[in-house]
């Protein structure tokens, strides 16, 4: 039985979740880094940013976010080199998108939180048995769930402000959309545009980055940055089976509850 090729692609791209090229499957998107660091008001003392010793302490960790899954980055994070958008202004939008760490941090590191799957609802015994329109939902619906890569970041000084300075500034600057490479592989997002954020720790900030190129319509990656001190919590959600079914989802608010507990 023949099986839509966009269908299969997407099924493929859910091994790694955040990965551009994991849109380009299913589309076509792009990638890279930036911002700054070091501060500090005069008569302050600097802020002293935290090892990743420490900072591994602080990141969620198994067992930690109800009905989810939490390990190592399915495929790693990228280097911050392997990440390029054609207008280095959009640069640390695709920091954040790929879960690399904004600015110029001291250290980082890096967990993905992946949603438990769903019971199915289809009471078919086989896939194989489906016909292409019942396939394909069934496809949809196992596809259906939460996968957030979370990445903190300790910065010196006031780098922590300025690296979350520097991903609200490019969504303005970057609002009509842009390119980006990485790993070679090229993408586009069409459009960039602020929303609501979960108004946690010291500041936070987020924001949505959508494709939207031929039959499959628009897909949209969500992320948010949540300050606590000189720490940045970055998070980026992708969900393939709301974006296949055109519905509306967010970055994980369970991740988002637990990783903030953690750093209170």
């Amino acid at each position: 039985m023949k099986r839509s090729s966009g269908v299969r692609l997407c099924a493929t791209a859910a091994v790694s979740a955040l990965s551009l090229a994991l849109i380009t499957g299913c589309s076509d998107e792009g990638s890279k880094d930036s911002g700054n660091g070091k501060g500090g008001e005069a008569g302050k003392p600097a802020a002293k940013a935290l090892s990743a010793a420490e900072l591994g302490k602080l990141i969620i960790a198994k067992g930690e976010v109800p009905g989810f899954k939490v390990g190592p980055v399915e495929g790693g994070v990228p280097a911050d080199d392997a990440v390029k958008a054609d207008d280095a202004a959009c640069d640390p939008l695709l920091d954040v998108l790929t879960g690399v760490a904004p600015g110029d941090p001291a250290a980082n590191t890096s967990r993905e939180a992946t949603e438990d799957k769903k019971d199915p609802t289809d009471d078919a015994t086989s896939m194989e048995d489906m016909a292409d329109g019942k396939f394909e939902d069934a496809i949809k619906e196992s596809m259906d769930l939460d996968v957030t890569v979370v990445t903190l970041s300790s910065y010196d000084g006031d780098g922590a402000e300025k690296a979350l300075k520097a991903v609200s500034d490019a969504v303005k600057a970057c609002s009509g959309g842009f390119s980006g490479v990485q790993d070679g592989e090229k993408g586009k997002f069409t459009k960039v545009a602020e929303e609501k954020s979960s108004g946690l720790g010291d500041e936070s900030f987020a924001f949505t980055a959508t494709n939207d190129a031929g039959k499959d319509g628009a897909l949209p990656l969500h992320a948010e940055l949540v300050r606590h001190g000189n720490t940045l919590a970055g998070y980026s959600t992708i969900n393939i089976g709301a974006m296949m079914s055109k519905k509306a989802y967010t970055v994980s608010a369970p991740v988002l509850k637990a990783q903030d507990a953690k750093l209170k």
